[in-house]
């Protein structure tokens, strides 16, 4: 067998094995040892083909040649020598790393087998993803033990903790930790965050595990139904294998395996024909590109890769921080407008803060923020010892709070308190937001000399009613911040259309909407009627039998999601959407 270029680093160099005097079953049942093809790759003891069946060797450099100039594409061959005979039995494009795809493809381009445009495609988009963080040494033997969802790529190895608290301990000591959880929530981000990877047995793409861990840059594998962890034990339990606190893991984010012990990871390398394909595609991509970004890290990262701008800021994971949960579980919990006042301004210099990185880092390129848009229920408190900290917070008994919890607890909290429902609940939420907002963007117009213009974007409008509410709220606090610092400050206020009702309506919906976003997640939710946290455990099969051609959560369900789409698109006017 032999490849045209190395399938490894896609070296324009004849790579491949033979064995004199063998049948190919040879090889497969491993008795005997493959010889290298090309002098230049034998060792001590090695006869190559080169030496060992010149003439056919030279014959096969030609045939190299010319399947690879007829099929403009690397080429993975099989073929036999008798007699100096060569025969060839079949030849594909052959089979090749990220790296090696990367290298190929520019290659080609640049040799004229294919043009620019071919190697953009050439080259898959998930594989480009792969060179931005480690992957699993190939050469390392492994353990399976289940497979979950590719909730964020890359691939990481730690010892197992089942907790945040546990994370942080272990890697305060320079331990390197997995989070093991059922599924996570605001209270684990300060785990996720000190943790180099994350497995969860429940969630989808698109669970909190999973959006979190992206935008940390850890690995996720979310979903893997098969494992049963057990909390009080401190073990997780799958296809015979027990593991507990303190064992090792690798996570494959890549592929969602999961892996028993340590596997050696290779850290990513990048190399100048990543820059050169990117440059490719700007030259014929049709499309802006905005990146998904809520920290300075992410901005940063995202401006460096070209972002003309963010897209989606998502305030609710700003909220995750240890320094800043107690204060949103007190702004919930409160019981009376005061209460709720004073947790509220305790959390407008964070969110003033967050926003002047934001808005700096951009340097008067676009920025969208929505609004907040939490299921209510991952802020409240959930332990006896969270009860008790909101409540010598708030000076209320534990009882009230408890009877509170249950009051604000949701059946279905998806589709629940969520969106500009809440801010139409507590119109001083989106208040301290709007005000964070106005006051950032005046800020960093004065320092950087360059003109921020924010884009507020309001989550989860059903109706024009709700918007026009909402936006006449947040329109009332800029006018107050303008007429405070004597400035004036250009801005945009948009929605985001995730609803079907709110596709259907979208013309009246655009009459006072600035812009346009459409929320694919929950359209895709409320469109097919799935729960992206809980379909995860027979997505895989619909798809495997051709029910779905692929998960909804990962590419755009075009005939239903797409179809709300283009109506919303026609029906509100293509100038009104961004």
């Amino acid at each position: 067998m032999c490849f045209t270029r190395d399938p490894s680093t896609g070296e324009n160099i004849f790579y491949g094995e033979y064995l004199i005097n063998a049948q190919g079953e040879d090889v497969v049942a491993g008795i005997r040892t493959p010889q290298p093809m090309a002098e230049c790759r034998s060792s001590e003891g090695q006869v190559s083909m080169e030496k060992a069946l010149p003439g056919a060797y030279q014959e096969l450099l030609k045939v190299r040649d010319l399947l690879e100039r007829h099929y403009r594409d690397m080429q993975d061959i099989e073929f036999t020598v008798q007699a100096n005979k060569l025969y060839l039995l079949q030849t594909r494009s052959g089979k090749r790393t990220a790296a090696a795809a990367l290298r190929v493809a520019i290659d080609m381009a640049k040799e004229g087998l294919i043009t620019q445009e071919e190697a953009i495609t050439r080259v898959p988009p998930a594989s480009l993803d792969q060179l931005l963080h480690p992957v699993l040494d190939p050469k390392a033997e492994r353990v399976l033990l289940t497979r979950g969802l590719p909730a964020s790529p890359g691939a990481a190895t730690g010892v197992i903790a089942f907790s945040a608290e546990d994370v942080e301990d272990r890697a305060a000591k320079g331990e390197d930790v997995i989070l093991v959880r059922i599924e996570t929530s605001p209270e684990d981000v300060h785990g996720m965050h000190a943790a180099r990877g994350v497995l969860t047995t429940r969630g989808g793409m698109t669970s909190h595990a999973a959006v979190v861990a992206r935008g940390m840059g850890r690995v996720c594998v979310a979903g893997a139904g098969s494992i049963a962890v057990n909390y009080e034990a401190q073990t997780m339990t799958v296809d015979g294998h027990t593991l507990k606190a303190g064992d090792w893991l690798t996570l494959d984010g890549g592929s969602g395996a999961v892996y028993k012990g340590r596997v050696p990871t290779i850290p990513p390398t990048l190399s100048g024909d990543f820059a050169t394909l990117m440059g490719w595609a700007d030259d014929v991509r049709r499309l802006g590109v905005r990146a998904n970004a809520e920290t300075p890290e992410d901005a940063e990262t995202a401006r460096r890769f070209g972002a003309e701008g963010i897209g989606l800021c998502r305030t609710e994971h700003m909220f995750f921080g240890p320094d800043r949960i107690g204060h949103v579980r007190q702004m919930i919990m409160a019981d009376n407008e005061a209460a709720r006042a004073k947790a509220i301004d305790a959390l407008l210099p964070f969110q003033r803060g967050d926003f002047s990185e934001l808005f700096r880092i951009m340097a008067g390129l676009p920025v969208t923020i929505r609004l907040l848009d939490p299921p209510l229920h991952e802020f409240l408190p959930h332990g006896e010892a969270e009860l008790q900290d909101v409540a010598k917070a708030l000076g209320q008994d534990v009882e009230s709070l408890r009877a509170r919890r249950s009051a604000l607890s949701e059946a279905n909290p998806m589709l629940g308190h969520r969106g500009c429902r809440l801010g139409i609940s507590y119109p001083e939420i989106y208040a301290m937001q709007v005000r964070a907002i106005a006051e950032a963007a005046l800020d960093i117009s004065a320092s950087a000399g360059k003109a921020v213009i924010p884009e507020i974007m309001i989550p989860l409008v059903g109706t024009k009613a709700e918007l026009d509410l909402v936006r006449k709220a947040c329109e009332s606090v800029i006018a107050a911040v303008l007429s405070e610092r004597k400035a004036t400050l250009s801005y945009k206020i948009g929605t985001m259309i995730e609803l079907p009702r709110a596709a259907i309506t979208a013309d009246q919906i655009a009459q006072s909407a600035d812009f346009f976003s459409f929320g694919t997640n929950d359209l895709t939710q409320t469109t097919l009627g799935l729960s992206r946290d809980d379909a995860g455990s027979f997505l895989p099969e619909y798809v495997e039998k051709g029910l779905l051609p692929q998960d909804p959560f990962v590419s755009i369900d075009r005939e239903g999601v797409g179809a709300w789409c283009a109506w919303a698109w026609k029906k509100a006017g293509p100038q009104s959407l961004t």
